[in-house]
């Protein structure tokens, strides 16, 4: 009986998924940066200069100082450089803008891209309050455009192999989920100064290591609960470096359901980098290792078995290969990167700021 189980589950992780089945465009996509502020226009910046179905027509950045060193290092021609984003979009006309300001200002960047019906993905999270979520949600339905949130960790296979689990009904309903987030601190990473300058602003961030790092496993939560808003939340948030940071750098959110809870733990005090999961149903249990892997227990077994996840299949592999299927498939957004699971990650983490500050459990009205 083990046996089998261990079997099935070694298939079931370990063969590939086959390709999506619509038809996939093979247009280059136009494509816009709003702000660099934000230290993943690095790590975008690098993913696209080798890909030939991505073409950048231009980045809005006040700073020209930051243009200017992200230029020297991507070799980057001077006349992609913009100071005002509206001006920008009239210019060049892209067909999706990539938002990588301080996400206060990602409402401003949506407002324009709404004028020009241009598609908009931006980096977590998607607003520093509820009030900001729901002016961007506003912004986009006025205009009728798609606005995605990109989180690493949507890409991850071993966080699809631990929904599919779920929704399979392989480990039974889910009773509860314990997420861990963060890294040493963005001080001790060595962030660009432009980015540190603005997580550690509670204006411009939100919070700190709550809203940086909590909306990882609030995103995943709302993805594993099929986008039910919980009833409750609860939080904490402590200062063990207050030398460093003027805001919150440990932050831990309960968040609960009639018949499950979460425990999101967030931090810049971890020894090492992590972002992983471990999610407990009924008759067994999921743990997810880094990208790829996941421990897993099924019933009956009497111990776990540690399985590599099946790739998921593009355009869900990928944030621009998913941005792709949006503007130039007309895919309809769902799931970790959709603006209505955003809301709700939205609502989790101003919940939870408000609970920190009062040391109440915030109850959301149904």
């Amino acid at each position: 009986m083990i046996r089998a189980s261990i079997l099935a589950l070694a298939l079931a992780f370990a063969t590939a998924i086959p390709a999506a089945a619509q038809s996939q465009s093979t247009a280059t996509l136009r494509v816009a940066m709003a702000g660099l502020a934000h230290g993943h226009a690095d790590g975008f910046l690098n993913h696209i200069k080798d890909r030939h179905d991505v073409e950048l027509v231009g980045i809005a950045e006040p700073d020209k100082a930051i243009f200017d060193r992200y230029a020297a290092k991507f070799n980057l021609d001077p006349k992609l450089y913009h100071a005002d984003l509206d001006e920008l979009l009239t210019a060049t006309k892209p067909q999706a803008v990539l938002v990588y300001t301080n996400t206060h200002d990602h409402v401003h960047a949506v407002e324009i891209c709404a004028k020009h019906k241009i598609p908009v993905m931006m980096e977590k999270p998607l607003a520093i309050s509820i009030d900001d979520a729901h002016a961007i949600e506003r912004a986009a339905k006025s205009a009728n455009i798609p606005v995605l949130v990109n989180y690493e960790t949507t890409w991850y296979r071993s966080n699809r192999a631990a929904y599919d689990l779920v929704h399979e009904n392989k480990i039974g309903e889910v009773r509860k989920v314990v997420v861990h987030d963060g890294h040493s601190g963005p001080a001790k990473i060595n962030v660009q100064s432009e980015f540190f300058a603005w997580l550690n602003d509670a204006k411009l961030n939100g919070a700190g290591a709550l809203y940086d790092f909590g909306c990882y496993g609030a995103d995943l939560m709302t993805w594993l609960m099929d986008g039910r808003r919980p009833d409750s939340v609860t939080a904490v948030t402590q200062h063990f470096q207050p030398n460093t940071y003027k805001v919150d750098d440990e932050g831990t959110i309960l968040v609960t359901y009639p018949k499950a809870i979460a425990i999101l733990q967030a931090s810049w005090n971890w020894p090492f980098d992590r972002k992983d999961m471990e999610v407990y149903g009924e008759t067994g249990y999921a743990i997810t290792v880094k990208r790829d892997d996941v421990r897993v227990r099924l019933p009956g077994e009497q111990q776990e078995n540690l399985v590599n996840a099946k790739p998921i299949p593009a355009p869900e592999d990928d944030s621009i290969n998913y941005l792709r299927a949006v503007v130039l498939d007309n895919l309809k957004p769902s799931g970790l990167s959709a603006l209505d699971t955003n809301v709700i990650v939205t609502e989790i983490l101003d919940s939870a700021r408000q609970s920190a500050a009062s040391g109440k459990t915030i109850h959301l009205k149904p």
